[in-house]
């Protein structure tokens, strides 16, 4: 990772078993994690392979999501399964979310 970033911010999960990760580089300074949304983190691991972590953002503040300490080198695609889950499940909850807000906005007319 280049000096000024602190990780990659998952744009877009491949629904494909071996599919890529579109990924988009988040500085030191950038905000904190937008609701549903997760950032990867990756370094060498002390003896092989990558330590990688990754955070989900929620409506207050960031958890810790997964970690996978010494991956291998082709890690993404060790972490995609977890990432294509939590991401569907994201998507999923801010849709039934707002149905909800709309239902109860209807309701009041």
């Amino acid at each position: 990772m280049p000096d000024d970033v602190r990780g990659a911010l998952v744009q877009r999960v491949s629904t494909r078993h071996d599919g890529p990760l579109d990924v988009t580089w988040l500085t030191v300074r950038a905000p904190k994690l937008p609701l549903g949304r997760i950032r990867l983190h990756w370094e060498t691991a002390s003896h092989s392979g990558w330590n990688v972590t990754a955070h989900l953002g929620l409506a207050t503040t960031e958890v810790h999501l997964a970690s996978w300490p010494a991956a291998p080198d082709d890690w993404p695609r060790l972490v995609r399964p977890t990432l294509h889950e939590v991401t569907g499940l994201c998507a999923a909850l801010a849709f039934a979310t707002d149905a909800l807000d709309l239902s109860n906005r209807l309701t009041e007319v």
